[in-house]
């Protein structure tokens, strides 16, 4: 079964600027797939060429198996809700949802007023029909955006960091709105957003971009537990990160020195790593634990700070003038204080040896 849409070798350029690096992956039919990366690195540029909006140097972008590379936005079978929702200010929502079709004259009107209600039903907005838009709050005003392209019955959606101009505690209730939307209609997303919370949240799978190339592509649990390089180690969760040196190199374990300490610790096989050189050591700071007892596998150091936020004890330490933060949940095993010397361990999934590339050879760490 062919994919719904593939990215081939997609190239793109700003003038002398490469945006785009030989994008290729492919996005299945009715899945959540979001494009996750900081500011600058070319997730809305990529977004923007498969609606459209933008032209591709060289590449191809396939639709159901046919290049649409070279056909208008509107004839694409694809719709795009910007973080400004962008809707008809003149207009009520009921005539904002029907604008599409009407356009194209795709159906009687009364085949319309039956559509437009099903999609505001979809998004939770039946009985709003005769509100302007300045007289809805910015989650509603999302949601008829949505309604608008649903109704369009695209093959795509593309959505551009929709939840962005919204405040945090509505951001997170539309995220499972969201979620629950896609599921239910079916509907592919393809979905922007510069926050990691919102792409381990919603998504079936995430491509993390910089730099305009992809650095890796898979389900969030994947790319949660297994980053496949330093870029998205340090992108995606709280981890410590600690130069380390390779002592020995294992099958599916190496062990490394970290000052007068040696541990084992998870190496995948993709990772080329080399005995005597240094390497990373990244472990998630809330799979650590603090122990008061000596314990297998584990560092030891210095207490400096001990804080307190609810059920949420954050502990710093100093392990060989390296500082390690560690996030516990209801501690209760080591009732430590500032000054006292410690056992620190992780869970063995919440640990990761990396190679450590030259960007990182000048002190970044």
């Amino acid at each position: 079964m062919k994919p719904l849409l593939s990215l081939v070798d997609i190239n793109k350029y700003f003038g002398d600027v490469h945006v785009l690096k030989d994008i290729s992956f492919t996005i299945e039919q009715g899945e959540f797939l979001t494009l996750l990366g900081p500011s600058g690195c070319g997730k809305t540029t990529l977004l923007r060429c498969i609606a459209g909006l933008e032209t591709v140097n060289s590449g191809d972008i396939l639709l159901g198996g046919r290049s649409i590379k070279g056909i208008a936005p509107n004839k694409r079978n694809v719709n795009t809700v910007f973080q400004n929702y962008a809707l008809f200010p003149h207009l009520n929502v009921y005539d904002n949802v029907a604008y599409g079709p009407r356009v194209r004259k795709a159906m009687r009107e009364v085949d319309l007023k039956k559509r437009v209600g099903d999609v505001l039903d979809l998004v939770q907005m039946v009985g709003y029909e005769k509100r302007l838009p300045h007289q809805l709050s910015g989650g509603q005003r999302q949601r008829i955006a949505i309604a608008r392209a649903l109704i369009n019955e695209p093959a795509i959606l593309l959505l551009d960091e929709p939840l962005g101009a919204l405040d945090l505690k509505l951001r997170k209730h539309m995220q499972t709105e969201l979620a629950h939307l896609q599921k239910k209609t079916g509907t592919t997303f393809v979905y922007v957003t510069h926050d990691q919370e919102e792409a381990l949240n919603m998504s079936d799978r995430i491509v993390v971009i910089d730099g305009g190339e992809v650095q890796q592509l898979g389900t969030p649990r994947d790319i949660y537990n297994n980053p496949s390089n330093l870029f998205v180690t340090t992108f995606i969760g709280d981890r410590n990160i600690m130069q380390v040196e390779v002592v020995e190199i294992g099958d599916t374990h190496s062990k490394v020195k970290l000052g007068d300490h040696i541990v084992s610790i998870r190496s995948p096989h993709k990772q080329p790593l080399q005995a005597g050189k240094p390497a990373i050591m990244a472990i998630h700071m809330d799979k650590m634990r603090v122990s008061c007892d000596p314990v297998p596998n584990a560092l030891q150091g210095e207490v400096r700070s001990i804080h307190y936020a609810g059920s949420q004890i954050r502990i710093e330490l100093s392990v060989d003038h390296k500082a390690i933060t560690v996030v516990e949940y209801q501690k209760t095993e080591c009732e430590c204080r500032e000054g006292d010397l410690v056992f620190i361990a992780w869970e063995e999934h919440g640990a990761i040896l990396l190679s450590l590339e030259e960007s990182w050879l000048e002190g970044e760490i």
